[in-house]
């Protein structure tokens, strides 16, 4: 067994696939449509499907925000430089709300981003 994927639900999947592209340096690994069933799926990545945990992105086309709920945490990524990574995403337009530093009660150093749709993005020294 193992992990495939994480899915979150956006309002804007241009905007969304940006953020992950742009500013995480994900991959845009696969894009289908739904007609259908009025909805699209994107899978970003740091590599293939096949070797990695990836992240699918479902946007439905009437849905344009969702309610996050008190459930959701965050999504981590492993950066080399916590510091340097938020200052990219800064310069980029990203929203960093934790600045870089080490974590409440231990050395860990982290940092949080939100993406377009509020979900929170940990970024973790990798080498912790």
């Amino acid at each position: 067994m193992r992990l495939l994927h994480t899915m979150l639900r956006v309002g804007n999947l241009d905007k969304s696939i940006a953020f992950y592209t742009e500013l995480l340096n994900m991959q845009l690994l696969r894009k289908m449509d739904f007609p259908d069933g009025k909805f699209t799926l994107a899978f970003l990545g740091y590599g293939s499907e096949k070797d990695n945990t990836v992240l699918e992105l479902t946007h439905n086309w009437d849905t344009s925000a969702y309610d996050l709920g008190s459930g959701y945490g965050h999504i981590a990524i492993a950066v080399e430089d916590v510091y340097a990574t938020c200052e990219d995403i800064r310069t980029k337009g990203g929203n960093v709300v934790r600045e870089p530093g080490p974590m409440m009660h231990g050395s860990t150093v982290l940092a949080f981003v939100e993406d377009p749709d509020g979900y929170k993005v940990e970024l973790l020294s990798i080498d912790r």
